[in-house]
């Protein structure tokens, strides 16, 4: 795309910021430009956003079934799937999963309930309960 082709619809989702996208120069070379977002990219982050709000209430009445823990419930909440957490704490996907079980999850040792509560941005007090 070039610098005249970048969208300035403006997106809700950004809260007002800009963000930066790489556009083509006059001269061909690609660099930084300033955009507001656009329409498309919006509908599609909401429908993203409220697909997990969805999984995060779905998961919550499972926590209250006690069918699995509150980790399950923070993980969506914080927008991460099974694979992102993974990642993001070090951790094998099936370990997650197998962490996600009321059993497997109260023998987790402190220092693995830690690594998930920083990855999630909450403390481990917080990765034990419903808010």
């Amino acid at each position: 795309m070039r610098d005249d082709e970048v969208p300035q619809e403006g997106n809700a989702t950004l809260g007002g910021q800009r963000k930066a996208v790489y556009a083509r120069a006059a001269d061909g070379r690609l660099h930084l430009v300033s955009s507001a977002g656009w329409e498309v990219e919006e509908i599609v982050t909401r429908q993203a956003v409220d697909e997990f709000h969805k999984l995060a209430e779905a998961a919550r009445q499972r926590v209250l079934a006690g069918t699995s823990v509150a980790l399950e419930y923070h993980m969506y909440r914080a927008r991460m799937d099974i694979p992102l957490l993974a990642q993001a704490t070090g951790i094998w996907q099936w370990r997650v999963r197998r962490h996600l079980r009321p059993a497997v999850f109260a023998r987790l040792t402190a220092r693995l309930r830690a690594r998930y509560a920083t990855a999630l941005g909450i403390t481990p007090a917080q990765l034990e309960q419903l808010p």
